[in-house]
């Protein structure tokens, strides 16, 4: 409703506007100084020949100026470097999951793939007893207080299926 009322307001005596802006008289540029005028050295001839006459003087000194140039050295910033790796990152192999070809194949230490997440975190909800957070940092090679972390804050879903007669009860 609105866009409606503001476009009435736009196209509102759109005609009689244009036309008293058209009729307005156009505002006269100010006047140019003299000396700007380029006319002006038409006028002196004397100011030609001199602008075009060679000096020798000048062109002896400028022909004792020898110009050398070298490439500054280049500085390779130390704030970590966006396109050049600092160090190489020590990579293992991943336990495979399920997908196979759409797995990560390569993880860096310290570090797990999504795929070996959800299958550490089921394998210590199954079986707290062996899969402790000593076995599963060192088989996965992560940090110990890390792997606490984890298995205190994520917990993985489970998938209850009821009978088709309890439906009906719910």
């Amino acid at each position: 409703m609105g866009g409606r009322l503001a476009r009435v307001f736009r196209t509102f005596n759109v005609e009689s506007r244009a036309r008293r802006e058209i009729s307005k008289e156009k505002p006269t540029p100010a006047p140019r100084h003299p000396t700007s005028r380029l006319d002006a050295l038409a006028d002196h001839p004397e100011i030609q020949k001199e602008i075009y006459r060679k000096d020798d003087r000048l062109l002896t000194l400028l022909k004792d100026v020898y110009v050398e140039s070298r490439d500054p050295p280049v500085w390779v910033k130390d704030g970590g470097g966006e396109n050049l790796p600092c160090k190489q990152e020590e990579k293992r192999l991943t336990k495979l999951g399920h997908l196979g070809d759409l797995d990560v194949k390569k993880v860096p230490k310290g570090k797990i793939s999504i795929v070996e997440a959800l299958t550490l975190l089921n394998n210590h909800k199954l079986h707290p007893q062996i899969w402790t957070a000593e076995k599963i940092a060192a088989e996965y090679s992560l940090e110990l207080n890390e792997v606490k972390s984890l298995l205190e804050f994520f917990i993985p879903f489970a998938v209850q299926e009821f009978p088709k007669d309890t439906k009906k009860a719910i």
